[in-house]
């Protein structure tokens, strides 16, 4: 750590040989992390929904580091049939997987479902990243230190909880409610994927981690009541996407790390800083809610796991 005692990107080890894959990576948090990622020598996948929007963020990061290794590979997680094509491709081509890092998102979307019928935020930022994960752990799974990070929020504590009477918002649409179950998801999935993990073998671990408040592509949904006052508070609240990147690095590099955990900004309520570990709400650690919720993940998805 610095000499301030702040972990920062000069305490990402080594990352020579290692196979890192980022969805999300073109922009934001994920492509800091995937940056830094591909500078420190991992061979990168920026696993995109947008392969124009890829090939600038790749371009970028070589531009920056010529010997960067980075290379594109198309996803839509709001949609199965893409993440189950993504996945084949990711397997076939990398039978070895060290990270995979589980951060792309949306953030406060008006009404919308996924390709397959879910609501937009608890499609793409849960059941895409559990599918996803559920086809290439076998390939971390031989991997000693290889990690699945998954990329969750402070939104997991606000008006949050698995609504599974109506896991679609069916009835009622609430953008921010719908927010907090997806982020909410991810800590349940993580807490319990690891516990499925360490159960069966040593080698994988699974590690949470959020960003803080941000300055990234997120913001654009919200609300408009919201937007006056984001504007007028974002520079004292929010921090960089390159700061909002620390916790998600440190979650996959840091060889102090262990399964199970979360790590997120030291600052005031989380909202900035460097990264540290955190606590989770009481609810993301009830095991029947995690159990509960992998259960339905299972059945929605059709994706079983091999732990």
């Amino acid at each position: 750590m610095g000499s301030n005692g702040k972990w920062s990107t000069a305490d990402v080890p080594d990352q020579s040989d290692r196979i890192a894959v980022v969805t999300g990576a073109n922009t934001g948090i994920g492509y800091h992390t995937a940056a830094t990622l591909a500078h420190r020598g991992a061979h990168v996948v920026l696993a995109v929904r947008n392969l124009e929007k890829g090939n600038a963020a790749l371009a970028r990061i070589v531009a920056a580091h010529p010997r960067a290794d980075v290379t594109l590979q198309e996803l839509d997680l709001g949609s199965l049939a893409s993440v189950r094509a993504a996945a084949k491709s990711l397997r076939d081509a990398y039978p070895r997987i060290d990270l995979l890092i589980n951060n792309a998102g949306v953030m406060y979307t008006p009404k919308q479902l996924t390709a397959d019928g879910f609501e937009m935020q608890f499609g793409t930022n849960h059941l895409g990243h559990f599918a996803l994960t559920g086809l290439l752990l076998d390939n971390l799974l031989r991997v000693r230190g290889s990690r699945v990070v998954t990329v969750s929020s402070n939104g997991h504590r606000f008006r949050a909880a698995i609504h599974f009477d109506d896991l679609q918002w069916e009835r009622h649409y609430d953008r921010i409610a719908a927010y907090g179950q997806s982020k909410l998801a991810n800590l349940l999935f993580t807490y319990e994927l690891q516990r499925r993990l360490a159960a069966q073998q040593k080698n994988t671990i699974a590690v949470a981690a959020h960003p803080g408040t941000s300055n990234t592509e997120l913001m654009r949904n919200l609300p408009g009541i919201l937007k006056p006052a984001n504007a007028l508070l974002a520079p004292l609240l929010f921090q960089s996407p390159a700061m909002g990147a620390l916790p998600t690095l440190r979650a996959a590099t840091d060889p102090e790390v262990e399964g199970g955990q979360y790590y997120g900004p030291d600052g005031f309520a989380q909202q900035r800083g460097h990264p540290k570990l955190v606590s989770s709400s009481a609810q993301s650690h009830d095991e029947e809610l995690q159990r509960r919720l992998w259960t339905v993940s299972e059945e929605l998805t059709g994706v079983k796991y091999p732990v």
